[in-house]
């Protein structure tokens, strides 16, 4: 199919009227390379369950360049653009005239002021108004186009984060996905501006992102991050060293240790030419944290949500289950917690998955699976959970698994107690009434007798006030949880607003999807 050129605002709207797809939209100033390929591609892509028309724009804005910098020569060719975007699946290219941008002119139109919070490191310092111009451009672009999701390269990744609070403060209705920095096969991060290097600039420049690697080697081995050292490496191979800083990721300001993750990133002159590159580094890989109140759905969501980012899914819930289920079958009071703290001393929980993907749960390498789910386990793992011995036995085994990260828990205090450093923290929850109704569904599916939705219910506000108020690892909702309530959506439409949650703190650079 001919790929469709617009160029005034009146042929956009038409384009728009024609196509009932939702729009998937890659804004560009042309110039194109492989990197805006994969943004078409990732728009393009059918994970998306609706139907999608992609809009590619070319616009050379110039707010965004100081008069000393290079809007004259910036990299102009229309057909090249043309012939990529068609071949990366792009339905139409929007190439708005500056009058359909600002009506009237720069000195007509408002202007938004990109936090200071956010420009005053990285190339915020050093070019002064570039990113206000990227704010507004980005308001306008957005307010023609319309879409349903915007595509962003992660390699201008201070202009990733700000066009992301820009969209999140003025509460516009689009979706943002950022696409990892795309190389050459030289690991050379892609960029419009390449096309300036001659032949030995192009050599030189390939030191950038090899000072950045060893930098992330040596993080690796030691946990530091050797600033001097990447600038020395830079200057001793003829770049002209900008800057390099380790910020934040989200907040764009400087730390010294990386905690969980943190941004090194670095601007050299090659040349003539400016080049900005970065690394993500981290202690470790992802934990994510769901906990909520029984009946919430966190098992089926976080399953589901693990396999889909391809992590490691720890059903915590699960393993107290199993020790309920053991004092059942041994007929232990449960309230003799000396007997229980004697017994549970030689048990051995374990979690493994499937060839099928499925959960299994096994004591002393019994598969207990679906023996862990009756009402009796049910209604007394509560008790069960709240004994010291039995949650200090568990939260230990549960902190081995996560020493080196790469996995989602579930439960009732990963967020507080089991991993209170997890990189995204969720309080997963639904009314007792949407609860009851799940349960008694649950129930129904596994053979079990339902009993009156009212009276799961009440059980079910019962069990709350017990997870909530007992002396050992209550259920709280940690202080930096996003609180998640699923009343009404259906278990797709959670696990897409977890991977969405899940990409605001891990970008797809350090974490890519499967």
């Amino acid at each position: 199919m001919t790929i469709q050129i617009i160029k005034t605002t009146k042929e956009l709207d038409y384009w728009r009227n024609q196509h009932k797809n939702q729009v998937h939209f890659v804004p560009t100033m042309g110039g194109l390379h492989l990197g805006h390929g994969q943004l078409i591609k990732e728009a393009k892509r059918t994970q998306f369950k609706k139907p999608a028309s992609v809009l590619l724009s070319i616009f050379v804005n110039p707010l965004q360049f100081a008069d000393d910098e290079d809007f004259a020569e910036y990299p102009r060719n229309f057909s090249k653009d043309l012939e990529l975007a068609q071949l990366s699946g792009a339905d139409a290219v929007w190439v708005p005239k500056y009058e359909d941008i600002y009506p009237g002119g720069e000195a007509a139109n408002f202007k938004i002021k990109a936090p200071k919070m956010l420009t005053n490191y990285l190339c915020g310092a050093h070019r002064k108004n570039h990113f206000d111009g990227v704010a507004t451009v980005i308001i306008r672009l957005l307010r023609l186009a319309k879409p349903k999701v915007i595509f962003l390269g992660e390699k201008d990744w201070q202009q990733y984060i700000i066009i992301r609070q820009l969209i999140n403060d003025f509460e516009i209705p689009v979706k943002i996905k950022g696409i990892a920095t795309v190389r050459d096969p030289n690991g050379l991060a892609l960029s419009s501006r390449n096309q300036y290097l001659n032949k030995l600039e192009n050599i030189k420049a390939l030191e950038l992102p090899k000072a950045l690697q060893k930098a992330l080697k040596e993080f690796k081995k030691t946990k530091k991050v050797n600033l001097q050292g990447i600038k020395s490496s830079l200057e001793k191979n003829d770049l002209k060293v900008e800057y390099v800083e380790a910020v934040d990721p989200n907040c764009l300001t400087p730390i010294e240790n990386a905690k969980s993750i943190c941004l090194v990133a670095a601007a050299v002159r090659c040349g003539n030419t400016r080049l900005i590159d970065h690394i993500f580094l981290m202690n470790r890989s992802p934990i994510v944290a769901i906990d909520g109140p029984a009946g919430a759905g966190k098992s089926t969501v976080t399953k589901t949500f693990a396999n889909k980012l391809g992590l490691l899914y720890l059903d915590t819930g699960a393993m107290y289950r199993a020790i309920t289920w053991f004092v059942l079958k041994e007929k232990i009071d449960p309230n003799d917690d000396q007997h229980i703290s004697e017994i549970i001393q030689d048990i051995e929980v374990d979690l493994k998955t499937s060839n099928k993907g499925q959960l299994k749960v096994l004591l002393n390498s019994e598969d207990i699976t679906e023996l862990i789910r009756s009402p009796e386990v049910t209604e007394l793992v509560s008790i069960i959970a709240s004994k010291h011995s039995v949650r200090k036995k568990l939260t230990n085994q549960q902190k081995k698994l996560g020493h080196s990260g790469g996995l989602v828990a579930e439960g009732r205090d990963i967020g507080t107690a089991v991993f209170p450093n997890a990189d995204l923290k969720i309080f997963l929850t639904a009314t007792p009434k949407e609860r009851a109704r799940r349960r008694a569904l649950d129930m129904k599916g596994k053979g079990f007798q339902v009993p009156d939705l009212l009276e799961l219910e009440n059980q079910i506000v019962r069990r709350d006030a017990l997870d909530s108020n007992r002396d050992i690892a209550p259920l709280l909702k940690a202080k930096d949880a996003k609180e998640l309530i699923t009343d009404g959506m259906s278990i797709e439409e959670v696990v897409e607003t977890l991977i969405e949650l899940f990409r605001l703190q891990i970008p797809e650079e350090i974490w890519p999807s499967p």
